[in-house]
């Protein structure tokens, strides 16, 4: 997966810190919403720099696709299947309501305590690798 970024400093000889701009799915036309104050957001992140790119330049990253991937899975799609999955097995058990709501919370809570557990354990393993392939 390739994006642009700002490098920010120099850490060391074959390394810089970025600054990468968050994206969302909003598109950012805030002239029409002006209702989420993301604007300027941006992700910080160490990143190798084989090619020598100066503080205050542009370049294009590149990351790993199947990490990215495997972290958009984490995060949105096993939540919402450990809701559902709560919800139907316990449906298929029984036809308490209250337990079946009981159960889709409690699964969507592991879900996310997953997901923040894997992030945890991404950022003591230095977070997502970057590496600056070309000035932009």
């Amino acid at each position: 997966m390739t994006q642009i970024a700002t490098v920010e400093r120099i850490i060391d000889a074959d390394h810089a810190e970025i600054s990468v701009p968050r994206k969302s799915a909003c598109g950012h036309d805030c002239e029409e919403c002006a209702g989420c104050g993301v604007s300027g957001a941006a992700v910080h992140a160490k990143a190798a720099n084989p090619i020598g790119a100066r503080p205050g330049q542009k370049v294009v990253v590149e990351s790993s696709t199947r990490k990215m991937l495997y972290i958009v899975v984490l995060v949105y799609l096993i939540p919402v299947v450990l809701f559902l999955a709560g919800y139907l097995i316990t449906a298929a058990l029984t036809s308490v309501v209250g337990l079946q709501y009981l159960a889709a919370i409690l699964g969507f809570a592991v879900g996310i305590a997953a997901a923040i557990a894997y992030d945890r354990r991404l950022r003591d393993r230095g977070g997502l690798s970057f590496t600056i392939v070309r000035l932009f």
